[in-house]
């Protein structure tokens, strides 16, 4: 058996302001129904795959839980970092955490934000490579080039490949992103490989690696993991050693120091949708004239340009635009040249610079139970639409500076106020005083949805006292 190993902590600011660090493009649908996360960990599903094992934030727990239910995975287990500490602290953690019950389990690690549309292609690839990593080999999955691309990292073969076969070659070396002119070289010469951060290891295996190149992770992460403690259906690893962990790539800590690595060459379609063009070319295949639209979008006389509108309500419309993206959200529109898409983080650090709370903040804020998102704010009011999923409860709780009256527009919610417990159905209200503790609960089998408006001199999130939680938070 294979556990896949997924990691999905990533912030992917290049594709603001759909993604964004409290909802990461990982969770969102971007091609297709499903989201990225969810479509990566149902292609490593069947017969061959044990549960996956995914690597996460604190901030993402309950959407990891929440779209793989959506998607019929049950995990063999969520491990929380307490920071993010890139990628070979979270990989070793995964490592650590298997191997102590199986030093030999097979791991296959993969971003939760790629593209790889032929499934069965790629199984067979991984099947390919399942030899090799049980004999001790650190294998890579190299991507083979299709145009000379400088925003990669590329693989070094030590054997020119064979067009179509999966054979594990030995690497020669890792080579950082290069200039236009290095990448065109690279690609006539045929010996390169897009590096695609998979990899397929036994645990055992990867934790040697880090004994002999990065003994301080190795002891860092251990120490994490020997003091984690479990938090309902999640590991949370301990924070105090986790800090000590060096950030750093596993490329840089382990991977280019090893003498065991392979590489194994895909030859089917990938993308780590990097930037907005990326995402149109995915997508731009059947598109007249190359225009893609998405949403309330309507595009007239225009070429090559992606149009994407993302809530309901909302048009957009692009006039005689040529390779042009234009991305609109609730509270944040992004218009970009196609050739200038990768600029969009540097866009993003100027908004956070300048506080402005679209850098980071979705308009749709994800809780445990649901999610809500602010429709109006003024002064001293605010008023919000909430969805509470069927059997999902809001935390025990009071506030100091609000007072707040709920509408029920569809459902039925249990509402608690101080000592008095009640039904309110569709287009009932209730007041809640300041200071009254109160819980709403969803007790049917179909969403909830009401309208809250607030009224007080301080209307944050952080204005609440919790005094019970199924969720067990903080």
């Amino acid at each position: 058996m294979i556990t896949p190993v997924l990691l999905c902590g990533g912030s992917g600011t290049r594709l603001w302001p759909l993604s964004r660090k409290s909802y990461p493009k990982q969770f969102s649908p971007l091609i297709g129904a499903q989201s990225l996360f969810q479509a990566s960990a149902q292609r490593l599903t069947g017969a061959e795959f044990a549960a996956p094992v995914i690597v996460t934030s604190d901030a993402f727990r309950f959407i990891v839980t929440e779209q793989l239910a959506e998607a019929g995975i049950a995990p063999g287990a969520i491990l929380i970092e307490p920071e993010g500490r890139d990628t070979a602290p979270a990989i070793l953690s995964a490592a650590l955490y298997l191997a102590a019950t199986d030093p030999e389990a097979v791991m296959l690690v993969a971003p939760s934000d790629h593209v790889i549309p032929d499934a069965a292609h790629f199984r067979a690839t991984v099947a390919a490579a399942l030899p090799a990593a049980r004999a001790g080999r650190i294998v890579t999955f190299g991507i083979a080039p299709t145009r000379p691309e400088t925003g990669y990292g590329y693989l070094e073969l030590a054997d020119m490949p064979v067009p179509g076969s999966q054979d594990v070659l030995p690497l020669r070396a890792f080579v950082e992103k290069p200039d236009a002119d290095r990448a065109a070289a690279m690609l006539a010469e045929g010996r390169y490989l897009w590096n695609g951060g998979i990899f397929l290891f036994t645990a055992a295996s990867l934790i040697a690696a880090f004994r002999t190149h990065a003994p301080d992770i190795l002891a860092a992460v251990g120490n994490a993991m020997a003091e984690a403690r479990r938090d309902l259906s999640f590991l949370r690893l301990a924070p105090g050693p986790w800090a000590q962990a060096q950030a750093i790539s596993i490329d840089f800590a382990v991977m280019e120091k090893s003498d065991n690595l392979s590489v194994i060459p895909y030859s089917g379609h990938w993308s780590d949708l990097g930037d907005w063009a990326a995402v149109w070319g995915e997508t731009v295949a059947d598109a007249p004239d190359g225009v893609v639209t998405t949403g309330p979008a309507t595009a007239i006389g225009c070429a090559d340009t992606l149009l994407r509108a993302e809530t309901e309500g909302q048009a957009i419309v692009g006039i005689g635009l040529t390779d042009i993206v234009a991305i609109a959200m609730p509270d944040a529109v992004l218009v970009a040249h196609k050739s200038r898409t990768q600029e969009v983080k540097q866009a993003v650090a100027a908004l956070k610079a300048g506080k402005a709370k679209q850098a980071e903040t979705f308009p749709r804020d994800h809780r445990p139970w649901g999610w809500f998102e602010s429709l109006v704010m003024g002064d001293r009011f605010q008023v919000k639409r909430i969805v509470v999923h069927p059997g999902a409860a809001l935390s025990l709780q009071s506030h100091h500076h609000r007072s707040e009256h709920w509408i029920v527009v569809q459902g039925t919610a249990r509402v608690t106020v101080d000592d008095t417990v009640k039904l309110i159905s569709e287009n009932q209200s209730v007041y809640i005083p300041l200071g009254a503790v109160h819980r709403m609960e969803n007790p049917g089998k179909v969403p909830m949805v009401l309208i809250e408006v607030q009224t007080g001199s301080y209307l944050g999130e952080d204005d609440i006292i919790r005094y019970e939680d199924v969720y067990a938070r903080e």
